[in-house]
């Protein structure tokens, strides 16, 4: 079964929407430059509301490690996302490590290689302005090959529109949806484009499994 995660959560209402919808994770940003950033505070009282059995991560981007480590213990947080320029020494950490991987080429999976201490790559596509959340797709066939090296999370300008393509295409571990699901207020989430594009997810599976 792949696994869907919706990402850049900023309150209950679209947690909830999400986990009742058949999401499997929810991520929370704690990048102070993301228009989905959010604080701990905010982030425990969520966690302490949604059902059980769903993930929660956290998000983190060129943060201390020691700054990581007392986030995830006050919130409860169940795994570590490192999306930004992390060294394999970072991914050293309390819980299991995702590591966001921006692309545009082959030659960007290169570093995958030295990130023995990840339970998976995420895969973003590269935009010079933004660590995430960009909206934009990258080319499939990179994430394809990058499957040699791990579990594989596609991230990038993912839609109700075009996911079903990009399961059957690519066949991940997981999905990461941030921008394909929201309104016009970046961090909202659209819950008609959120059930859709869940069910879709869950009926490109079917396809291949």
């Amino acid at each position: 079964m792949v696994r869907i995660k919706v990402c850049g959560i900023t309150n209950l209402a679209d947690a909830l929407a999400a986990t009742e919808y058949g999401a499997d994770a929810l991520g929370f940003v704690f990048y102070a430059k993301s228009p989905r950033a959010i604080t701990p505070e905010t982030v425990k009282g969520i966690i302490s509301e949604i059902p059980p059995f769903v993930t929660t991560v956290g998000v983190f981007v060129d943060e201390k490690p020691s700054e990581v480590e007392k986030i995830i213990s006050y919130t409860g947080l169940d795994v570590i996302q490192l999306h930004g320029s992390e060294a394999p020494t970072d991914c050293n950490l309390s819980k299991k490590i995702i590591k966001a991987i921006r692309v545009k080429e082959l030659t960007d999976l290169e570093p995958l290689e030295r990130y023995k201490n990840t339970s998976a790559f995420l895969l973003d596509a590269y935009s010079p302005d933004a660590f995430g959340g960009t909206g934009q797709v990258f080319n499939w066939d990179i994430a394809v090959e990058a499957k040699k090296y791990g579990r594989i999370i596609l991230a990038g300008g993912l839609t109700p529109d075009n996911i079903e393509e990009a399961i059957i295409w690519v066949q991940p571990y997981g999905v990461d949806v941030v921008t394909g699901v929201e309104g016009e207020k970046k961090g909202i989430k659209d819950h008609k484009k959120l059930r859709l594009f869940i069910e879709k997810a869950k009926m490109a599976f079917k396809g291949y499994a």
